[in-house]
């Protein structure tokens, strides 16, 4: 299927009027459509799956930036620490300390994003506020240690629904929880990224403040199914 080249322009476009990035997300796409999208100027690509990430990245350019943007398994950090650029669904300290360990091997420092649980369906993973205050409070100490690792910014998905006031009001709930830990500093954690907004709903997430989008259909169709 080929890339939607007028969507693509205008999505940049607007995305470029409020300095927010796009994350083509290219998980169950070929290296040819990825390709293509790289030929237009596309550098950051958003993969799900370990396997799938791992068989494309040694077949396209080294300038992508690959974000990992799905559920990330402890055991599975090993296999794309020495190239990923940003992971963004952190979901607990386990997993911090993990990729910092695969980090250290790799000796890179790895970038991450905390991910918050702002949708209403359970199946969605991530920090509650309670959680995410106390990783940034009694576990900060521990947090300080990992050298390898630096947390860049917070990562959400709203429900899926058509209430666009709901979307709304859940991106206004991690964007105040983004503003209220911003101010805080260390060496490994400095929050400048809050990606949310996908291809549903990504106008209401740049609306309200959005630095990063993760678009895959609106750009490359319908989804297939691995």
């Amino acid at each position: 299927m080929p890339v939607n080249i007028k969507a693509y322009e205008e999505i940049t476009g607007e995305l470029k009027k409020c300095n927010a990035q796009l994350v083509a997300v290219s998980k169950t796409r070929t290296v040819n459509e990825i390709r293509a999208l790289y030929d237009l100027g596309q550098r950051d690509f958003g993969e799900n799956y370990v396997q799938e990430l791992m068989e494309k990245q040694p077949q396209l350019p080294n300038d992508i930036r690959w974000h990992f943007i799905g559920h990330l398994q402890g055991n599975k950090v090993k296999y794309i620490a020495s190239f990923v650029h940003l992971i963004h669904a952190v979901d607990s300290f386990k997993l911090l300390v993990e990729i910092n360990k695969q980090a250290v091997k790799n000796n890179r420092v790895i970038d991450c994003l905390m991910q918050v649980h702002i949708a209403s369906e359970e199946t969605k993973f991530g920090f509650d506020e309670k959680g995410l205050e106390m990783m940034l409070s009694a576990n900060f100490d521990q947090l300080k240690e990992l050298k390898n690792i630096r947390i860049t910014g917070l990562m959400g998905m709203a429900s899926f629904s058509d209430d666009n006031k709901k979307v709304q009001y859940e991106f206004e709930k991690i964007k105040s929880l983004f503003d209220k830990y911003m101010p805080l500093r260390t060496s490994n954690f400095a929050l400048q990224i809050l990606s949310i907004g996908m291809s549903s709903d990504y106008k209401i997430a740049i609306e309200q403040g959005s630095t990063m989008v993760r678009i895959g259909s609106l750009i490359f169709g319908e989804r297939r199914h691995p």
